[in-house]
């Protein structure tokens, strides 16, 4: 049974001049297309080793590679060598610093440093990325450490009025010419182990203009080309025009875990899947090659939190909502990060992660918007290749059907459609017209190709 669709329309027109736009837009631009891979976090919180990582680098390898899944991103922690140890972490987690104040990886976790997994990712084709939280170390700063490089010092580097709320292992950075240099020898070190994606923490809410700019004024200098991952969110719309210049992706909320719904009075942590459908419609102007509005890392299948934080668990999301999830998720051209652990895989999710004719909407499409929202239903449509993507999305605690005429996402006539979850047929139509489960979706392309 196939809770959610994805329906394919064929239609005759031309190519717009977004296509050839959005053609020449990607050559050459770091995150030419929305990030796929995977994270630690949902499945191993602070805890991961080398060998938990490097067997779920296999397994992407062996089974999601060929579908376009190649990040692997080590998330919050891999610094600590006690991370399961309670109390204030920074005192307590065995942190490793070193002497110009930098973090470098737990020797118990990862013996041959985070350069030897970046080279054992790096021989299965993949591409490596860690997480930071932003700043600088405050026990750098307390034994006023030496900037590599330059003849500054932590204590002028540091912002000691600003500490994340939710981690307070860092202050801020000062935007002056020290607080540079401490950005620009960490980049120089991670390049150096090879990274090709960072995730910076506690960066877009509060938004941190300047020290955004130093990161990636930071990571220009290494030559390498390094996803700039900014979480959490919300990211103030606001600075839609600035994030969109020096982020490849940014958060649009706070943490989504396996909730569908909470009412918009309630706390944002964690978010719930239902806020997502207005936060990305909202971000469209800003969606494109090299910046992605990211709706956060896909909580479905096995997740296995950091021990203390939450309980191991399949899933909460029901395989309806799950389908519903990576169908908005690809039709916004949101980042595709999966957080469920790989090792634990189960063919349903599998299913959803490895279909193609979804993913080439989330990564091929463009023009991707929504033509109606509200807290009942959402209608998204997009252009791709072979035509135009239309997303029904059904809200409510009951199916229901639901109808969108052509002319509502700019097709008029009769054409074929095509159900893209199932891989079939459906015929040629006038409308749409379909039944979409409680929590489910139907989807839309109309093919523009004469002949099809």
């Amino acid at each position: 049974m196939f809770f959610c669709a994805v329906l394919l329309l064929a239609a005759a027109r031309p190519a717009s001049a977004q296509d050839t736009h959005a053609g020449k837009a990607s050559a050459g631009v770091v995150a030419a297309t929305p990030p796929m891979g995977w994270n630690s976090w949902d499945s191993w919180g602070f805890t991961i080793t080398k060998q938990q990582f490097e067997r779920t680098a296999d397994y992407m390898h062996q089974h999601l590679q060929k579908y376009g899944w190649q990040y692997m991103v080590i998330d919050e922690g891999w610094f600590a060598r006690y991370p399961t140890r309670g109390g204030i972490a920074r005192k307590t987690q065995g942190y490793v610093i070193s002497p110009n104040g930098l973090y470098l990886p737990a020797p118990n976790r990862f013996p041959q440093g985070l350069k030897g997994v970046a080279d054992y990712v790096h021989s299965l084709g993949l591409k490596f990325g860690i997480h930071i939280v932003h700043g600088i170390p405050r026990s750098a700063v307390e034994k006023n450490l030496p900037i590599a490089g330059s003849h500054y010092t932590a204590d002028e580097a540091a912002n000691t009025s600003d500490v994340c709320s939710w981690n307070t292992d860092n202050y801020g950075i000062k935007d002056n010419a020290a607080g540079q240099a401490y950005y620009d020898s960490m980049l120089k070190l991670y390049a150096s182990w090879g990274l090709d994606f960072l995730k910076v923490d506690c960066i877009s809410s509060p938004y941190h203009s300047a020290e955004i700019r130093m990161i990636h004024r930071a990571i220009e200098k290494t030559g390498r080309p390094i996803v700039l991952s900014l979480s959490p969110g919300p990211t103030p719309l606001k600075d839609g025009p600035e994030v969109e210049k020096y982020g490849n992706m940014w958060r649009i909320s706070n943490d989504v875990w396996d909730v569908w719904y909470k009412p918009e009075s309630a706390p944002d942590f964690p978010q719930a899947v239902t806020r997502q459908f207005g936060l990305l419609a909202k971000w469209t102007p800003y969606r494109g090659p090299g910046h992605w509005p990211d709706a956060d890392m896909l909580p479905i299948g096995t997740l296995e939190p950091h021990p203390g934080w939450l309980e191991p668990r399949v899933s909460r999301l029901t395989h309806t909502e799950e389908r519903t999830l990576v169908s908005l998720w690809s039709m916004a051209r949101s980042p595709l990060i999966m957080g469920g652990n790989l090792l634990l895989m189960d063919p349903y999710t599998l299913s959803l992660l490895t279909d193609p004719e979804v993913i080439a909407i989330d990564q091929h499409s463009h023009g991707n918007h929504a033509v109606h929202q509200d807290a009942q239903s959402s209608v998204w449509t997009a252009e791709g290749a072979k035509g135009t993507y239309v997303g029904v999305f059904n809200l409510e605690n009951t199916a229901r059907t639901m109808t969108v005429p052509f002319s509502d996402v700019g097709v008029h006539g009769s054409h074929r459609v095509r159900d893209l979850w199932a891989r079939r047929n459906l015929g040629r139509k006038r409308e749409i017209s379909v039944k979409v489960p409680a929590h489910g979706c139907r989807l839309l392309l109309i093919q523009h190709h004469v002949g099809q």
